[in-house]
This record gives C-alpha cells, sequence and structure tokens, in this order.
C-alpha cells in the first residue's frame, strides 16, 4: 500500500511544481520586457551622451613684431618653445616666421597638441604632439584645384586686362613668365593684345587663394600668335613648349625687368644726363621704382660684384658660350650674392635704385658676346634643346587635348555673350 501511494502521488506534485514554475516565468519575462521596453523609449527620448574632449581651433595671422615664443607661450613654457624650435631648424627654422602668414593652434583640454605654419603658399610646418612628445614635419597645403579658362582683351596694361577678367595680379606675373623669352612686356604689349590661359585655380573654403600650374596659354601680340603648352619630360623636368616641341625657354630673358620703362637705349651719341657731353651709351636704361626687383636674364656665375664711382652697386655675370651681362646703379643686393656665386635665369640679384652717376631711379643693363657690346634690344638669343623624339607623341597627344578644350571654352564664351 505504502508504494502504491508513492507512485500515484509523486507525478501530481512534478505536475504542480511546473505549473508553478511556467507561471512565475511568465511573469519574470513579463516584468524584464517591461524594464526592458522602459529603458528602450527612454533611450529613444533622450540618447546615450558622448563625450568628447574639448577642442579648441585658434587661427590668426602673423603681425608685425610676432615671434614664435610670443605666438606659443601663452600654451608652452620657454623651455618647451626653445626645444621645439631647435627640432624644426633642421626642417624650417621658427625664427624665419613672417608676418602675413597664416597659423593654427588646436588645444584639446586647454593643452596645445598641433601648431601649424604656412611656410608659403605651397608648404606648412605641422608640430603635433602625441603621447607627450612633439614631432615636427612639412606638409603640403591642402587646395581644391579646378582647372579653368581665363581670357582678356587687353587695352592698357596686361595687369589691366588680367584685373578686367576678375583675376589676381599672380596670373599677370605667370603669364608674363612664360613668354618672357619672346615678348617684351614692356616695349611690345598694343591695344587689341589678347591671351586665354587654362589655369590650375586653387581654393580654400571656397575662395580663390591663388593659382597652380598653366597648362596652356596662347598670347596673340600685334597680330602674331604664340601659343605656350606646359610639358615634362621623362627626367621629371617641366618646361614650356609650342605646338611643334620647341622650347619657349632660351638663352637669355628679353629683359631684366618684367614692367618698367626704356629711358635710355644703347647708343654710339648719347648726351650725358650729367656731364653734359656727348658719349656712347653702351647698354640699355631701365627706368623702374626704387626697389624694384632685378633677375638676371641668364645663367652663370657673378664674377663681379661691388661699387664704383661711375656705376655705383653693380654685378657682372659670365653666361656659356662667351657671353656677359652687367647690372649697374642698384640701391642693394640681393640675399647672399657674392662672387663665384652660381645664379639661375630669373634669379633675383638687385634691386632697382641711383648709386653710383645717375639722376633717378633705374637699371643700366649691358651685355657682351666674347668681350664685344652687344645691343640687347636687338640680340636673338638661342633656344634651348626641344621635345625629345621619343616623347613628341605623348605630348602631341596633349597639346590637341590641351587646345581643344581651350577652344571649346571660347565657343562657351560666346554663347554666354550673345544670349
Amino acid at each position: 500500500m505504502i508504494c502504491q501511494r508513492e507512485i500515484i502521488t509523486k507525478p501530481l506534485f512534478q505536475k504542480r511544481f511546473v505549473f508553478i514554475l511556467f507561471f512565475f516565468g511568465i511573469l519574470f519575462n513579463f516584468g524584464l520586457y517591461s524594464v526592458f521596453a522602459s529603458s528602450l523609449d527612454k533611450n529613444t527620448q533622450k540618447p546615450f551622451p558622448i563625450i568628447l574632449p574639448d577642442i579648441q581651433v585658434v587661427k590668426g595671422i602673423v603681425k608685425r613684431g610676432d615671434t614664435a615664443s610670443s605666438l606659443l607661450k601663452k600654451y608652452l613654457s620657454l623651455k618647451t618653445i626653445y626645444e621645439i624650435s631647435r627640432l624644426s631648424s633642421n626642417i624650417f627654422s621658427l625664427t624665419h616666421i613672417r608676418r602675413g602668414q597664416p597659423y593654427k593652434i588646436i588645444l584639446q583640454e586647454n593643452t596645445l597638441v598641433r601648431f601649424e605654419y604656412e611656410i608659403d603658399k605651397e608648404d606648412r610646418l605641422v608640430v603635433q604632439k602625441e603621447n607627450g612628445i612633439f614631432s615636427i614635419n612639412q606638409a603640403p597645403i591642402e587646395y581644391d584645384v579646378e582647372l579653368e579658362v581665363v581670357s582678356s582683351t587687353i587695352i592698357y596694361s596686361l595687369f589691366e586686362a588680367v584685373r578686367k577678367a576678375g583675376e589676381k595680379t599672380e596670373l599677370a606675373w605667370k603669364l608674363s613668365d612664360i613668354f618672357a623669352w619672346d615678348i617684351d612686356f614692356l616695349r611690345d604689349i598694343q591695344a587689341g593684345d589678347q591671351f586665354k590661359v587654362l589655369v590650375e585655380k586653387r581654393y580654400r573654403d571656397g575662395k580663390l587663394s591663388g593659382y597652380g600650374n598653366i597648362q596652356a596659354a596662347f598670347f596673340s601680340n600685334s597680330g602674331t600668335l604664340f601659343k605656350a603648352f606646359l610639358h615634362k619630360n621623362s627626367n621629371g623636368v617641366s618646361g614650356y613648349y609650342d605646338e611643334k616641341g620647341k622650347s619657349l625657354q632660351k638663352a637669355f630673358l628679353k629683359a631684366p625687368l618684367t614692367f618698367s620703362r626704356i629711358s635710355s637705349k644703347f647708343t654710339k651719341r648719347r648726351l650725358h644726363p650729367i656731364f653734359k657731353v656727348y658719349k656712347p651709351h653702351s647698354g640699355v636704361d631701365y627706368a623702374a621704382p626704387k626697389g624694384t626687383p632685378i633677375k638676371t636674364v641668364g645663367d652663370g656665375i657673378i664674377m663681379q660684384i661691388g661699387y664704383n664711382k661711375g656705376m655705383g652697386n653693380y654685378i657682372n655675370i659670365r653666361h656659356y658660350n662667351g657671353y656677359s651681362t652687367g647690372y649697374n646703379h642698384m640701391c642693394k643686393f640681393a640675399k647672399s650674392m657674392k662672387k663665384n656665386k652660381r645664379v639661375r635665369q630669373g634669379d633675383i640679384i638687385g634691386y632697382v635704385g641711383m648709386t653710383g652717376y645717375a639722376t633717378g631711379p633705374h637699371l643700366d643693363f649691358r651685355m657682351k658676346k666674347n668681350g664685344k657690346l652687344l645691343d640687347p634690344l636687338k640680340h636673338k638669343s638661342p633656344s634651348a634643346k626641344p621635345i625629345k623624339p621619343g616623347e613628341m607623341e605623348r605630348f602631341l597627344a596633349r597639346t590637341l587635348e590641351l587646345s581643344a578644350r581651350m577652344l571649346t571654352a571660347k565657343l562657351a564664351s560666346f554663347d554666354k555673350k550673345t544670349t
């Protein structure tokens, strides 16, 4: 009897126990769901906060009298600034910080973590702090670059025409540098001359910040059309060539000053403005404001540099193939000019003045070959080497592409005027 009772009651107990567990399981799950739903509803209404470090960006322009110490002393000790300056010297010396250049200081929780200074239009100095250690690098400035066509007709000057087209005067300098071997932008420019350029425009924060390379340029001067196309050869050297692959670069520039006025030409008989007697004038006088930069017309080595009573501050340069040039009456020499220094075509060697026998600020420019004086205005300079035969096919294909883009832009411009 006892055994029989046990067999009957044990299953009944198990059924009741399972029912109780099932009932409490439902209650537990319902409560858990309610809690989760409530939490989800709260999170939907109020997102979980993400705490970010306190970041501040301080931007500015270097003012007169500013130094690295004056810019950074608010955030770093003088000892740290000195150490950064020491580490930076091999990349860019902080003592060369110039007025007018932008800089940026980035703070994290009021601690300096990054300093940027724009060295020029191409590169910036970057001082970065990570794990308590400063690293210093030179990095390119990032621009949004767009390739655009600019054209205009000259009435008074190239500068006026460029401004009329809505562009910066920097573009005029770039254009004059390309054609400096063929066009004297003082004597040769005429009203009605036209230009068209395909140029890289650089933008920062949606504003025009300057220009990159001119990829192609057309210049109509007194009825003659000059063309220039940028080409980089197999050695990575870039230069400008005409549509036939002939280099625009010559042994000598047409003038040592880009924009000035000729006050006296090469002649065998001229009334001297000081001595009032007729004497030969063996050079060309370029009248220009005091301080105007003077460029060497060709590659060479400085043979003589100094001062004498007649020529004032002067530099004589020896070039290749027996040529030499002289630059006289400077107010001062460019930095680092000295005897036996090698200079490259277009380098600034000094500045216009009126030292020596001079009645006003000007440059007296002279040219010789094998010791014989030449008239710089009449001398035809030999050209540099043309495109290599093995690169002509690539060059001509690129020339056709750029020309088509220039002509398409011209048609689009006419369409705008007629609508």
